[in-house]
């Protein structure tokens, strides 16, 4: 799955090495995007360092890229994955044997078209969701599997390096944004880039002696394994969930980003951060070589710390797994599909002060403007159980989360588990609605114009819904607005769950 890279001509132009330099202060809000210029030579190095994976795995069916903002910029969206695979010397510094393992840390970085402010959405690792068809090595596709771990799609094919197409295909269904780039990092590759900037300064929260992981509580500098430690560990940190985690790993992440930005344009800090961040990659191709790298990298430019904020994605507990909350789920994506910050303003809005952080009351946009993901597919009800009237509790419930264009069929009892059709070219939507069915099966039909729904034994009505139809609220709920970190936040806020 990787690309060779060919030798380029002697000599890179001088335009690539201000481009790389100018690049490496601005780009640590993606971990690996900092590079800078050394000459022919380290142009030549940093491109035979990248890997790509296949892009032929990136779904046909995909959300439209976003449109330029008033200003001329256009949004962007990059997938940052953390992969926990122990193969290629990985194992020295994880421990276990687990192959190609999973996508353990996942953020979905969204630049905004003004292109100086962005926001991370982490998605917890144990969120349940609908994995949409990828493809495998021989070529043929899976087909969808609603109600799965997030970080399984990572290994679906069992890819030597991991699946992040498959990662990708899932976020773009998930939140109906295009991901315009996928970057992964593995343990080693983390680890070679703390030292590369001398270490982050960090906060730990408690004492920790777990797993063979041992931590002071305190602010401290950590590189290398201790910082790997840091960010990947559950145990021994509050109550050991994935959640915590998530917490911690936006405060390293704020560090990093306020270290590189710290030492603008030193070579000796950014040379070797350059080298050891390329070599850590898998990417997607628009990011395979030093120059494309470099533009997109000198694009981030502008954004400073304070107008950068990190989110996790609005949840709550499911058995020992991780469900997202609906339809407070859907109104973050909307807010990111209509490029507006996440108290529902517009980056132009901020222009008089591009700097706060503090959010108002409510969000400029109407309950139109924020409906549901999919709201207007049209959605055809059937009840194929036994239980009379499910299938207008299921209409009223469909209703309450924004779908605006639901009808009742005639029942057809029979079915054990639901089942979700669709017209082929409405995949997307009907993934977002199988989110409401766990456990549904989901099958294309090409006679189809929207989906239909035909509820089986295995559906259980959802108790908290509303019976009455009602929008998407026009206030920020309460978990995105809890779970948001200004990135110039304290070292030492809010850093665990628990």
């Amino acid at each position: 799955m990787t690309d060779a890279k060919s030798r380029p001509p002697k000599g890179a132009p001088a335009s690539l090495r201000v481009r790389l330099a100018r690049a490496a202060g601005a780009t640590a809000a993606v971990l690996v995007l900092a590079t800078a210029g050394g000459g022919a030579w380290f142009y030549w190095h940093i491109d035979q360092n990248i890997s790509t994976f296949d892009a032929g795995g990136i779904a046909p069916s995909r959300p439209p890229a976003a449109a330029p903002a008033p200003g001329g910029g256009r949004p962007v969206n990059v997938l940052l994955l953390g992969s926990d695979t122990r193969d290629n010397g990985n194992d020295s510094l994880g421990g276990g044997d687990l192959g190609v393992g999973h996508s353990d840390t996942a953020m979905l970085l969204h630049v905004y078209g003004d292109h100086r402010h962005a926001v991370a959405v982490s998605i917890p690792r144990d969120t349940l969701v609908t994995i949409p068809p990828c493809r495998l090595p021989s070529g043929k596709w899976t087909t969808a599997h609603a109600n799965q771990m997030f970080n399984s799609a990572f290994t679906i094919g069992e890819f030597p390096q991991g699946n992040p197409a498959c990662t990708q295909n899932t976020v773009e269904a998930l939140t109906g944004l295009r991901v315009d780039h996928t970057v992964v990092v593995d343990f080693k590759g983390f680890s070679a880039m703390t030292e590369a900037v001398h270490g982050v300064d960090v906060c730990v929260p408690n004492d920790v002696d777990s797993y063979g992981i041992k931590l002071t509580k305190g602010r401290q500098t950590l590189s290398g394994q201790q910082a790997l430690d840091y960010v990947r560990a559950r145990h021994g940190f509050g109550d050991g969930s994935d959640i915590g985690r998530v917490k911690r790993q936006q405060a390293f992440v704020a560090s990093l980003v306020k270290k590189v930005q710290a030492e603008g344009l030193n070579p000796a800090t950014l040379l070797p951060l350059a080298d050891a961040a390329t070599k850590a990659l898998t990417v997607d191709p628009g990011l395979g070589t030093a120059i494309k790298l470099a533009d997109f990298a000198q694009s981030l430019q502008n954004i400073k710390l304070q107008d950068i904020n990190f989110v996790t994605v609005p949840w709550r507990y499911s058995g020992e797994r991780v469900a997202l909350v609906h339809p407070d789920a859907e109104q973050l994506w909307n807010l990111l599909r209509q490029d507006d910050t996440l108290d529902g303003h517009s980056t132009g809005q901020l222009a008089a002060s591009p700097s706060s952080t503090t959010p108002p009351a409510a969000p400029s946009t109407s309950p139109s403007a924020t409906a549901a993901a999919g709201a207007d597919l049209p959605v055809t009800v059937v009840n194929g159980s036994r239980t009379g009237g499910l299938a207008k509790q299921a209409g009223d419930a469909l209703k309450a989360k924004g779908y605006r264009n639901i009808t009742l069929g005639a029942d057809a009892t029979g079915r054990g588990t639901t089942l979700i059709t669709y017209a082929p070219d409405r995949q997307s939507a009907a993934e977002q609605l199988a989110q409401y069915f766990p456990g549904a099966e989901l099958r294309a039909d090409p006679s189809a114009d929207g989906a239909t729904v035909t509820l089986g034994r295995d559906y259980a009505p959802d108790d908290t819904a509303s019976a009455a139809p009602s929008a998407l609220p026009t206030t920020i709920p309460t978990t995105i607005a809890d779970n948001t970190r200004a990135a110039d936040s304290d070292l030492c806020s809010n850093l665990s769950f628990g």
